[in-house]
């Protein structure tokens, strides 16, 4: 997979994805008043916003023929 996550969107997921999973860990731990179905759903955002943020290619951006990183940027 070719990289088309720049540093910006790579902090920005990663921000994001953390604090889905922290939140999807409360839910789950009592801590927040919120239906348990928001858990899991939480967690899977967390996964992915992280994955892409690990791998530096987001598959939604491929298909739309997107990239955030600068064009002179190598792998």
């Amino acid at each position: 997979m070719d990289i088309n996550v720049g540093a910006t969107d790579k902090s920005a997921r990663t921000i994001v994805g953390a604090i889905a999973g922290a939140l999807s860990l409360a839910i789950l731990a009592g801590q927040l008043a919120v239906p348990t179905l928001a858990s899991p759903v939480l967690g899977v955002v967390a996964l992915v916003m992280l994955g892409t943020a690990a791998a530096r290619s987001c598959p939604v951006y491929s298909v739309l023929g997107m990239s955030t990183c600068p064009r002179n940027a190598g792998p």
